[in-house]
């Protein structure tokens, strides 16, 4: 399978001063999907510029044509199923039918606390993970749907037309953990990675390898547990976050490199960050640009 190449635009622009042109570039460039991250702030960018995920993708819908659109990642943390089904329905009908919506358990960053809840274990964000894939599964298929839950519930709740894409949108489910893996497995129609974190500081790229093989391996287990064929299932890779971040996009044989590597594995999308000056994402836009349109040609 060609790999696809996919870009995240950080919704740190205002869309009059330079948001809209970014979206409209990464169409021009041919990038297969331009993502965003779904947070109330982010790290070194809390105190910056930062926007809302869902009315930049509706933006950026009305502002491109080709380019598919999506999250990566939404989180419960300050979403509910019943009201993100009725935006993400509206944004699919409004894109002609180009979302995906990538999901997964959240962490412990600034959205975890923003609503004045005291942030959640991983067991707890597990948990609520594992009720809120399934219902708004759900809440984009069915046209009223009515379901009492621990953390989430519906009643009567209903989502006419449904997606232009049925049965509904594809969820691209963050996991590396056995029961998001699962979640994958059940309701995904793609899984997410971002590599293993304990490498992050000071693993080597050899080691980022084999522990995204490891994952992999865990991913095709919990598809053969629910009967699925784990190739149904593209497979996402979220760059940035691995030993090799701030070389990734360096140069273009350096990329092909990577990105070959990590074909191999079975990747079948990679992403990468829109340059933003000054942050951890800084990088050449001449050579991200050459990435853009000479690195999958050269991939095969």
């Amino acid at each position: 399978m060609t790999l696809r190449l996919s870009t995240v635009i950080l919704p740190v622009d205002r869309w009059h001063e330079g948001g809209r042109a970014a979206w409209q570039r990464a169409e021009e460039l041919g990038f297969h999907a331009g993502y965003t991250y779904d947070h109330l702030s982010w790290r070194s960018f809390r105190d910056r510029t930062w926007f809302g995920a869902l009315p930049t993708l509706t933006a950026a819908a009305t502002a491109t044509e080709r380019l598919r659109l999506g999250t990566l990642v939404t989180s419960p943390n300050f979403r509910h199923p019943v009201t993100l089904a009725k935006e993400l329905m509206s944004l699919d009908d409004i894109s002609g039918g180009r979302v995906t919506l990538g999901i997964g358990a959240g962490g412990n960053g600034f959205d975890a606390t923003a609503l004045g809840q005291e942030a959640w274990t991983p067991r707890e964000r597990a948990d609520r993970l594992a009720e809120f894939v399934p219902l708004l599964d759900r809440l984009l298929t069915e046209e009223a749907v009515t379901q009492r839950g621990t953390f989430y519930s519906a009643d009567e709740a209903r989502n006419i037309p449904g997606c232009v894409q049925r049965p509904r949108l594809p969820f691209a489910v963050a996991a590396t953990g056995p029961r998001g893996l699962r979640l994958a497995a059940r309701h995904g129609q793609a899984w997410v990675t971002t590599g293993d974190p304990k490498l992050y500081e000071d693993g080597t790229p050899e080691q980022s390898v084999a522990a995204l093989r490891g994952q992999i391996e865990k991913l095709g287990t919990a598809c053969a547990e629910t009967g699925r064929d784990v190739t149904e299932l593209d497979k996402i890779l979220l760059t940035g976050f691995t030993p090799e971040r701030n070389t990734v996009l360096d140069s273009l044989d350096g990329f092909v490199d990577f990105a070959g590597r990590h074909q191999e594995l079975g990747f079948t999308e990679i992403v990468i960050h829109w340059p933003i000056p000054d942050s951890d994402f800084a990088a050449d836009e001449a050579v991200f640009e050459k990435i853009a349109t000479e690195a999958v040609a050269q991939l095969g």
